[in-house]
């Protein structure tokens, strides 16, 4: 059996200080194997050049009936099974105390006194969930599980956030890096702490997005209140599969008192196939490494140990495979980047120069004395705005041009940070619109992350409907300012051959020039939408919390649709401006996406509209805006508009406003006799100032001249 293939410590720590901020440098290794005879031996074989050692390690005996002998599998169609795992070797991947801190081995602990660490850094989002605490009288419901999971780790769980944000929408969520290919077994730790009868507690469990129990009932399982116990669960990764999610539901079925959810423990184990364990990836100074080189001669350790037992092995400190020295000397030099879980990156990555990112970047490179004389050394006095990547300045270069520099902090430094910053530049890259903000140029020298972009001398769009002493803006003004934020969507969706997906449309990402005109920003975390033979892209949930589509939180599936639900929430905030999410209201409004939906529904849309408008609409204009928000957040993608038919419906109600009949078409070309339905939902209206930007395709001023677009 292979455990570890190109296996390096200095990669390990660094993928997992990026995962977690850890600061510790010990690794430890930890894997459970039937050894059917009376030895086992362990063989250490580093590469040529390269050395393998190793700090400590203990061998165990775990008792028989604590491992997997009946495990049911995970499929589309329900469980399946039951499978032994009694001839396969299994690795622990994550071992996580829920809502609570470390669970730390102690002396009297039964079993295999191992490390639980908190769940905080794999949960999806800390506010939908609350921690709970109960520490009286609890017991185990098989006198086998002591051997398995302390009783200090059922005292907490998490449960569901009672409010209303989440309603039945939204799952508890964790996700966790994995190596595709192999089955993985999930195992859960349940402890109803606060319910004392059956039925007060019901909910579904979804692993990788299929159905692994319903209406499960924690306090009926374990037969009373305060019993801990575990329950297993098996799946397959795909060779193409790299995070593992495990989703915690509301029961539709269950009454509003049981549509709750609890979790205590979990544990994810990776199991072998094929005698293998190991995934070809290796971690050197975060470069991923390459063919494998001649192998020395082996060495054994033989263990002796008893007949037939299962083996419990923790290796820690470090173990070295296919190190090759001599690259040690040269990474340093390159940024690091790690394959076996994602991209990852090292606390203190040397960005790529212009030519690494491919000849698609365009746009200035500003030399980093540029950009500290633009901000005067990034005087904080010219700070105007601040986001997840870091803080905007307001710019002057040296011609004299208004500049917004967005800086990345420290910490962005760090993985996705790196990600988002290469991201932004592609994609701009790619694209010219006059709804989209223009990225100027950027500076990667000296460790440092900036983009420098056209200034928008209005700032953001929230900021003139709720927070700030801004003049309230007119109804005619905020549609034209909707239109110009779906035109720019809608060119992301169809201007290329896949399309681009935004993944965070909000209001503080649509940006006002000195003309009211708007443009989208921040496309840090956009992606390539689906092929023409594809209906989604598969990819980890990102977004803003009130404005994400509960289908792509749900099924981690992102189409197009995701950004017409958000666009929907934004129609919504503009018409009520008010935060999309308010914990300070009564319980029924804290979402604005349910309130104003519920207000619509009861024929009230009128009592949440802004009071600054003063009345000072057409009522009929107002009801088509808000109708086709209302489409745009239907629960299922299928069923929502595409961004041209949005843009149909908020020119015509901007006719209403204005009096004119005539129609246009989805980008404002004229058209009297367009309906939604003709809208093509692949093809984009460009403009002579609306240029799509593709390889190859330039004239001698090297800027793109021509548009290709596909028509499915």
């Amino acid at each position: 059996l292979r455990l570890l293939s190109k296996f390096s410590v200095h990669g390990e720590i660094s993928w997992r200080d990026s995962q977690i901020n850890s600061t510790s440098s010990v690794i430890v290794k930890e894997y459970l194997l039937n050894v059917t005879s009376g030895k086992l031996g362990i063989e250490f074989t580093p590469d040529e050049g390269s050395f393998a050692f190793i700090n400590a390690m203990e061998v165990l005996p775990v008792s028989g009936t604590s491992i997997f002998d009946s495990v049911n599998k995970v499929d589309a169609h329900g469980l399946k099974g039951p499978f032994s795992l009694d001839g396969d070797g299994i690795e622990t991947m994550y071992r996580l105390c829920v809502g609570c801190i470390d669970v730390l081995p102690r002396k009297e602990d039964p079993g295999l006194w191992r490390r639980w660490d908190k769940d905080e850094h794999f949960i999806f989002s800390l506010n939908a969930a609350n921690s709970i605490f109960n520490s009286s009288n609890i017991s185990y419901v098989s006198a086998d599980d002591p051997t398995v999971a302390p009783l200090r780790l059922y005292q907490s769980a998490r449960v569901p956030t009672e409010s209303s944000v989440l309603g039945k929408k939204f799952n508890v969520s964790w996700s966790f890096n994995i190596d595709p290919g192999f089955d993985y077994l999930v195992r859960l730790h349940f402890c109803e702490l606060q319910y004392d009868k059956a039925e007060q507690r019901k909910f579904k469990i979804y692993i990788n997005n299929k159905t692994a129990a319903e209406s499960y009932d924690v306090f009926a399982r374990a037969g009373g209140k305060n019993k801990a116990f575990y329950e297993d669960f098996l799946d397959a990764a795909s060779p193409q599969m790299d995070t593992l999610w495990v989703q915690l539901g509301a029961e539709s079925s269950a009454g509003s008192a049981a549509a709750d959810a609890l979790l205590n423990g979990m544990e994810i184990f990776k199991v072998s196939r094929e005698g293998n364990l190991a995934h070809p990836t290796v971690r050197i100074g975060g470069i991923s490494g390459g063919a494998s080189k001649p192998k020395r001669s082996p060495k054994w350790v033989l263990i002796g140990t008893a007949s037939g037992l299962i083996i419990f092995i923790a290796i820690a400190g470090g173990l070295y495979f296919g190190f090759n020295l001599r690259r040690k000397k040269n990474s340093s030099a390159s940024k690091a980047k790690d394959n076996l879980h994602g991209a990852t990156h090292t606390r203190s990555p040397t960005l790529r120069t212009a030519g690494a990112f491919g000849s698609n970047r365009m746009g200035r490179r500003f030399t980093i004395a540029e950009i500290r004389t633009a901000t005067v050394n990034f005087d904080e006095s010219l700070v105007i705005g601040v986001g997840g990547f870091g803080k905007v300045y307001k710019g002057i270069m040296e011609d004299g041009t208004r500049v917004a520099i967005k800086r990345g902090h420290t910490d962005s430094h760090q993985g996705q940070g790196v990600k988002e910053f290469e991201t932004e530049i592609e994609m701009l890259s790619r694209l010219r619109h006059r709804h989209l903000v223009p990225l100027i140029g950027y500076c990667d020298e000296q460790n440092e992350m900036v983009l420098v972009y056209e200034h928008m001398a209005n700032g953001t769009l929230r900021s003139h409907l709720y927070g700030s002493d801004l003049p309230a803006l007119t109804w005619k003004q905020r549609l034209e300012i909707c239109i110009g934020a779906a035109r720019g969507l809608h060119y992301l969706h169809t201007g290329l051959d896949r399309g681009i997906i935004h993944r965070d449309v909000k209001t503080t990402n649509i940006l006002l020039d000195d003309n009211l005109v708007a443009k989208m920003a921040d496309f840090g975390i956009s992606k390539d939408g689906p092929a023409l033979d594809h209906t989604h892209v598969s990819t980890a949930v990102k977004g803003s919390f009130g404005y994400l589509d509960p289908e792509y939180y749900r099924r981690q599936q992102l189409t197009p649709s995701s950004d017409v639900y958000s666009f929907g929430v934004v129609l919504f905030e503009v018409l009520c401006a008010r935060p999309v999410i308010n914990p300070t209201l009564p319980r029924d409004q804290i979402n604005l996406a349910d309130w104003a939906l519920n207000r619509q529904r009861h024929r009230l849309l009128e009592t949440i509209i802004d009071l600054r408008l003063d009345g000072n609409y057409t009522l009929a204009s107002v009801k088509k805006s808000s109708k086709i928000a209302e489409k745009c957040l239907a629960d299922e993608g299928v069923n929502r508009p595409s961004m041209g038919e949005v843009l149909w419906h908020l020119e015509s109600a901007l006719q209403l406003e204005q009096g004119h009949p005539q129609s246009t078409n989805a980008d404002g070309c004229s058209d009297p006799q367009l309906k939604p339905s003709d809208v093509p939902t692949r093809v984009a209206c460009i403009k002579e100032d609306e240029q799509s930007t593709r390889p190859g395709s330039h004239n001698s001023d090297g800027q793109v001249v021509d548009v290709k677009i596909e028509v499915p």
